[in-house]
């Protein structure tokens, strides 16, 4: 029997459902949550959100956008002009800031600096990283010692219920079809990160779309096998 030809796949974008109900609540991430939900009374203005790589740290900083109206920006995106802008769009919205990957490497550390005293005068904001300020290379003291007094959420690596999980939710949002079976099977085999699981539910969408069939279980272990 000849093979079946791959089709050309396109890169198009996913719709990744964001909102509080959408968000996956586990013993790696309770905390965390609790903390985000827990707001306005949080014990310091400053919520640091610290996690690795697609545990949820976006989700949960869009959560908190939505409830109080936070201006979004990158770490790496602030700098004397940003700041002033970001300032005044928050004054207009309730005074909360979401600042994204803090530890970029790309850090105007003078800019975050100012505007972390101006938010503990009065606002919110909720910064998030992969790792604690002590390991981002800052230069300034003085910032160092402002992110230490922030509250601390912390997300770890997922258990095996909450990976599950989140291997379901992906094929969902993606609108996958998967034959039985396919979740544990993947479950089995796979890192068990949050961005391993993004990664494989990427990888069998472009394979399922290449092939044009459905995803099956032997379709998972051979896409898992040349992921390895």
């Amino acid at each position: 029997m000849s093979e079946i030809p791959r089709q050309l796949t396109l890169d198009l974008p996913v719709e990744t459902r964001q909102g509080a109900d959408d968000f996956l609540v586990g013993p790696a991430n309770a905390a965390a949550h609790s903390l985000v939900e827990a707001w306005p009374h949080w014990p310091d203005p400053v919520l640091l959100l610290v996690g690795p790589e697609g545990s949820g740290k976006t989700h949960l900083a869009t959560i908190w956008r939505e409830r109080t109206g936070a201006v979004v920006i990158a770490a790496g995106d602030l700098n004397d002009r940003t700041l002033e802008d970001t300032l005044r769009a928050a004054a207009m919205s309730g005074n909360a800031i979401v600042i994204e990957d803090c530890d970029s490497g790309r850090v105007d550390e003078h800019a975050l600096f100012h505007l972390l005293n101006i938010v503990r005068a009065r606002g919110s904001a909720l910064l998030t990283a992969r790792s604690l300020p002590g390991a981002w290379g800052l230069a300034v003291p003085d910032l160092l010692s402002r992110l230490r007094l922030a509250a601390l959420a912390e997300t770890g690596p997922p258990d095996d219920a909450l990976l599950r999980a989140v291997l379901v939710k992906l094929i969902v949002d993606r609108q996958l079809m998967v034959d039985a079976g396919v979740v544990e099977t993947v479950l089995t085999r796979m890192e068990r990160s949050f961005a391993a699981a993004q990664r494989i539910v990427a990888a069998l969408d472009r394979e399922a779309l290449s092939r044009g069939r459905r995803i099956t279980r032997v379709m998972a272990n051979a896409v898992l096998q040349e992921m390895t």
